[in-house]
């Protein structure tokens, strides 16, 4: 459980692997997810590298898939994932896939070429068809069409429209062109195809028309061959007489019936193709991105000058190491008889950082490096955000109502995780819902918690053990007087607090707001206070274990007492104020505000304002030994004056304040590993010294602004009251309050708008504030105590990140 605290401890080590044996190492590396390569060739294009042709080959492989992807997507076949992590595959098993690509395209050029030919024919026989009606009907109306027909054989001519390039949309302005080029010299006839044609390249359905020209001379024919073209119109031979059309169209009939019969024995084949390639598609997928992973990773490595070896660097955990030599033993064995060599090195460079993480914990170490990666070995923020996080959500969002719908939505996620993580869905909203579904889930057992405390559900209190507040003697005089307070230094009207939370009875009292923010403001400045100071306090087991004894006298010790002197004191205070003064003494309580106020300013001649305590003085010519307050303040000067002279010091580097140094980020002299120089940049005497002294002002202003920034707990908390309230009043309440007998449907009516404007109002809007708002004051008021945020993550080459999409190799 140490390790849960700080990241990992990480270590430079070298590989040498045998070239044969490589592939296979690097294979079980990425399955163990726990070991990151270093470019040893920086300066060496990616064009230039060793696997830059087996590279190629991965993405030509992955082309392939895709376009197989296609074709089954085309032909509406679903593809099956089983969840199957496969292994990686030899470089010599993708020949299936090249075959596979190659029937394909076969498959499919075959069957374009006869889709196309069966097309021809289709038009054809319409055309057929359609001219000997277009006879027909001039031989019923008894007219003399040999004239015109038999001039001469050649003279004459029938065309068609092709489905590629012609629509019936475009007959009119055919006609209106064919008009006028010919001068009227042509004779056309045209008619629709009911049944639209399938276009072979595309497979869209088109709609087309079948027209016949008649003309007279070669002029004209060149003149309407010309205007065919431009239309992109094919012509089809047609025979002058009619027991040649019908030899023809019979020859076509039959041709078109076995041209059927071929088509549909080739979309069958291709059919149990595309069936048999659906079922292993994902594990192709995985296979080549795997083997592109691996190659892109020995491209990293160097290669000795006998070509037999290659020398990879790898950051990786201590914690670790005895499961990598395990792997590289595998991997040696399935590739080579020379043993794979591990080599812990000595370096001075800055390790990443490591954070080992779970399903439950991986939420809330994503809010902290949200922020910043954490410096190597720099104390961990994660653990704590646990249960802070939720708890200062839960503050703003206190209600036991909306919590349980918080709690329920995230405990259905949670117990259908396994069903939901198998479905995949590519909802980048849902999915990021999902993956905090742990922190929602405490975030809403904290809003019932903090929402029994406030005794707040969707704005009403539950009476669980009955008011303190005796008013049974006292209706009659309550409905008469709206406005009627009652005292509680009366006896029997008050018989002693609620045992858990607060009263019922304040939720119908006219000063319920005045108590209400009394309460919570004091409350947000106390977590405040004790929030901050834990964050100081953190800090003291960085210096500790980075053995900086001058941070600790002149960084931790001055921060903690600067603090506590003011912001401490102020909370005692507000404990004081609630023990010292009972319901008989509380109007003559002081502010504490102005109290506060007064100590900062030295104001101690405000006589408007009582003391709490002897002790507090008012008087100047008082001993300090009998003032409180005037050596609190003395002792925050102090401590501010310690933090300003912390910078007069050198210790390991320039940079000093809260976090470790520059140099302390780099790896620590842990068994003999590394030879850590403690020589840091050329020593500055006013640099450090300006330095400093922003940042002690900046410390110091920054107490009061974060103590402030406190108050925010106390706002959205308010905020959330009140719509909830508001919500109720002017929706819920209007149902309730019908009195019809119809008053049934309306409430169904009105509770389904309620409850639809709770969820995305108060649950899901209100939820997101007071989320943003509790990660600003983990950010900005708790982290910066003691969290430096500067260092870099620990990227390790995994084959599950590849296959979620994490990064890209």
């Amino acid at each position: 459980m140490g390790e849960l605290f700080r990241s990992e401890e990480m270590t430079l080590a070298q590989l040498f692997l045998q070239s044969e044996a490589a592939y296979c190492c690097v294979s079980e590396l990425g399955e163990l997810g726990m070991v990151q390569f270093r470019d040893l060739n920086p300066d060496v294009n990616v064009f230039q590298r060793k696997f830059v042709n087996e590279v190629r080959r991965c993405e030509e492989m992955d082309r392939k898939l895709r376009f197989v992807e296609k074709e089954i997507k085309k032909a509406n076949i679903p593809t099956v994932d089983t969840g199957e992590n496969p292994e990686v595959p030899f470089p010599r098993d993708m020949i299936d896939l090249e075959k596979l690509e190659n029937e394909l395209k076969e498959i499919n050029t075959n069957q374009e070429a006869l889709k196309k030919n069966f097309l021809e024919l289709t038009e054809l026989k319409h055309i057929l068809r359609r001219t000997q009606q277009f006879f027909d009907e001039v031989s019923r109306q008894h007219m003399d069409i040999s004239i015109n027909v038999n001039i001469s054989a050649s003279h004459i001519r029938y065309s068609s429209l092709t489905s590629n390039l012609i629509s019936r949309e475009r007959i009119p302005t055919f006609e209106r062109m064919l008009w006028r080029v010919c001068r009227g010299n042509v004779f056309l006839r045209q008619a629709e195809i009911e049944d639209p044609l399938e276009d072979p390249t595309t497979g869209d359905q088109v709609h087309k028309s079948v027209f016949i020209i008649f003309f007279q001379g070669d002029q004209l024919k060149n003149r309407v061959k010309k205007i065919c073209e431009g239309f992109r119109a094919s012509l089809y031979p047609c025979p002058e007489t009619p027991q040649e059309r019908k030899e023809m169209a019979a020859g076509v009939n039959t041709r078109i019936d076995d041209l059927q019969m071929v088509l549909n024995q080739t979309e069958d084949h291709r059919q149990r193709v595309l069936q048999a390639a659906a079922k292993t598609m994902r594990v192709w997928f995985i296979k080549v991105r795997k083997m592109k992973a691996i190659y892109h990773t020995l491209n990293l490595c160097n290669i000795d000058v006998t070509q037999k070896c290659l020398i990879a660097e790898v950051w990786c955990p201590v914690s670790d190491l005895d499961s990598i030599q395990f792997a590289l033993r595998r991997g040696t064995r399935s590739g080579s008889t020379v043993p794979s060599i591990l080599n812990r090195m000595t370096t001075k460079q800055t390790p990443p950082t490591f954070n080992k993480t779970n399903k439950f914990t991986s939420g809330f170490q994503n809010i902290v490096d949200a922020y910043g990666i954490g410096n190597y070995r720099e104390i961990n923020p994660a653990p704590y955000t646990i249960i802070t996080f939720p708890f200062l959500f839960a503050v703003m969002f206190g209600d036991m109502g909306h919590g349980v719908l918080m709690t329920c939505a995230a405990l259905y996620l949670v117990l259908r995780e396994s069903r939901i993580l198998s479905q995949k869905t590519e909802n980048e909203m849902f999915n990021m819902v999902f993956a905090g579904r742990y922190i929602i889930l405490l975030m809403g057992i904290f809003s019932v918690y903090t929402g029994i405390i406030y005794n707040d559900c969707f704005s009403k209190s539950l009476n669980m053990f009955g008011s303190g507040w005796s008013v049974r003697p006292m209706f009659e005089t309550l409905s008469e007087n709206k406005v009627l307070q009652l005292d509680p230094a009366v006896p029997g009207v008050f018989n002693g607090p609620y045992p858990l939370g607060i009263d019922p009875i304040w939720n119908i009292a006219t000063n319920k707001l005045t108590f209400l923010n009394s309460f919570k403001m004091k409350m947000s400045v106390i977590l405040g206070v004790i929030h901050m100071l834990f964050g100081v306090s953190l800090s003291l087991f960085n210096h500790l274990y980075f053995k900086k004894p001058l941070n600790i006298f002149l960084g931790f010790i001055p921060e903690i007492v600067f603090m506590s002197s003011l912001f401490g004191y102020l909370v005692l205070l507000v404990f004081y104020k609630w023990t010292a003064y009972d319901a008989l003494t509380s109007k003559d309580a002081p502010s504490l505000l102005i109290a506060f106020i007064n100590m900062c300013l030295f104001n101690y001649s405000d006589v408007t304002n009582k003391p709490l305590y002897r002790g507090q003085s008012q008087k100047r010519e008082e001993s300090p030994a009998e003032n409180l307050e005037q050596s609190l303040e003395k002792t925050g000067v102090s401590s501010s004056t310690g933090l300003t002279q912390q910078g007069t010091q050198k210790f390991g580097g320039v940079r000093v304040g809260n976090g470790p140094t520059e140099d302390e980020a780099g790896i620590m002299d842990h068994d003999a590993l590394s030879q850590h120089s403690e020589d840091g940049d050329e020593f500055d005497f006013g640099d450090v010294a300006v330095h400093q002294a922003i940042h002690t002002i900046e410390y110091c202003l920054g107490c009061i602004s974060n103590t402030a920034s406190y108050l925010r707990l106390w706002a959205l908390s308010l905020a959330h009251a009140q719509l909830s309230e508001v919500l109720w009043t002017m929706v819920m309440h209007l149902g309730l309050s019908s009195r019809s007998g119809g008053g049934f449907f309306g409430l169904s009516i009105i509770f389904s708008a309620f409850a639809t404007l709770t969820v995305c109002i108060l649950l899901i809007m209100e939820g997101l504030s007071a989320f943003l708002h509790a990660l600003r004051l983990h950010w900005v008021e708790f982290q910066n105590k003691f969290y430096t945020g500067q260092g870099f993550k620990f990227v390790p080459f995994s084959f599950e990140s590849i296959l979620e999409g994490r990064f890209d190799e």
